[in-house]
């Protein structure tokens, strides 16, 4: 297997920079992972805005979300993202994440937004007020990777995974082309 954890384990802890950028390219992503459900349940409820309709939309983005993060870390250990970033989430000890573990990261993951979102609820933040307690909630949970001991986030360092660099993938020259 290519996944084996020796290799996986012995690879450097990514910057927080280069696991924030990756976290930008994968919302990015998210907006192509949740586009055909979205459409299918706009067509279903024919474009509502109830009360209701905007609960289920919500519901439908966790679960999507959750279903595309959860397979992938539990099958590769890496999203698209991830992999254009060269990151990978392990679990020592383990060829693969398993997937109750990816299912926990998944949930525990929300922490980055959860505090900001509840914050911005309860003081009525709107637009740029709730957008600004976003950023400041994904900037202290970052900070979490200062303190947790071993350069993670807390929600890994809870769960015991780590988020790994792979090195880079070896170029050929053109000498040993030709």
């Amino acid at each position: 297997m290519p996944n084996s954890t020796p290799a996986a384990s012995s690879n450097a802890i990514p910057t927080i920079k280069r696991r924030l950028i990756s976290m930008v390219y994968e919302s990015l992503l998210a907006l192509a992972v949740l586009f055909l459900p979205f459409l299918l349940f706009e067509l279903a409820v024919q474009g509502a805005h109830t009360p209701l309709t905007e609960h289920m939309r919500q519901c439908l983005a966790f679960l999507v979300m959750g279903a595309y993060f959860i397979h992938q870390w539990s099958r590769e250990g890496q999203t698209l993202a991830m992999k254009t970033w060269r990151l990978k989430v392990v679990l020592p000890g383990h060829a693969h994440v398993p997937l109750r573990i990816a299912a926990y990261r998944y949930i525990l993951a929300w922490m980055w937004l959860l505090p900001a979102l509840l914050v911005s609820y309860v003081l009525d933040l709107q637009h740029w007020a709730a957008l600004s307690a976003l950023g400041i909630g994904i900037l202290a949970w970052s900070a979490t990777a200062l303190f947790t001991g071993n350069g993670q986030f807390l929600h890994d360092k809870i769960l015991g995974t780590q988020i790994v660099q792979l090195p880079a993938p070896v170029k050929k020259s053109r000498k040993a082309a030709a």
